[in-house]
């Protein structure tokens, strides 16, 4: 009996013996694969905190370009305010040299016109030049858009018109209209540059 007791303890020994390392070998196992997990983490934050750090960069760069670009935009605004108004100024004072140019020959020609009537004595000739002339000027006028405001036989308009004094009509058809013009007004491209000063019939 005895040695049947001692056999079977022995038996339970030696299971314990191999249960051991075997336990230890799970301990083992578990503290590497926890050792592995927490260089996993760290790992993972360290490439965390790389992405970040380039992202960042990158978006200072961006911040950095966009910056770069705003200032050469403002630059160009400023540089095209600049020289738009100098290219206003420039049309401003010299807008009528075209203009000015065009009239110098009818001055030109009433020059002529003066001194032909220090030595002419033929009236009809020197009023035949100075309707010549005229003409001349009215076409000039013509063609800049400068048109003469009809005023003979109209009904007084005071978008056209500026009325000077009233006088009693010489006929019943006459009321309201215009009886006579003292000074011819004018439009240039249908804006009035100046009305005409008008008598209206009343």
């Amino acid at each position: 009996m005895k040695f049947k007791i001692d056999m079977k303890k022995k038996t339970s020994e030696e299971k314990n013996e191999h249960k051991e390392p075997v336990v230890a070998e799970q301990e083992t196992t578990t503290a590497t694969q926890q050792k592995g997990n927490e260089s996993n983490e760290t790992s993972k934050q360290e490439c965390n905190e790389d992405t970040s750090a380039l992202e960042i960069a990158g978006l200072k760069m961006e911040i950095a370009d966009l910056k770069d670009k705003n200032l050469r935009l403002m630059a160009e605004f400023d540089n095209f305010r600049k020289r738009t108004l100098k290219e206003k100024s420039e049309l401003i004072l010299n807008g009528g040299e075209n203009v000015l140019k065009s009239i110098l020959p009818l001055v030109d020609d009433f020059e002529r016109a003066l001194k032909a009537m220090e030595t002419s004595t033929d009236a009809t000739a020197l009023k035949e030049g100075l309707d010549l002339i005229y003409a001349k000027l009215m076409s000039f006028l013509s063609e800049n858009g400068v048109q003469a405001i009809p005023t003979e036989n109209e009904v007084f308009n005071t978008d056209l018109h500026e009325a000077i004094t009233t006088f009693p009509a010489p006929s019943e058809e006459m009321k309201g209209k215009i009886v006579d013009c003292v000074s011819k007004g004018y439009t240039l491209r249908e804006k009035v540059i100046r009305y005409s000063k008008v008598v209206v019939g009343e």
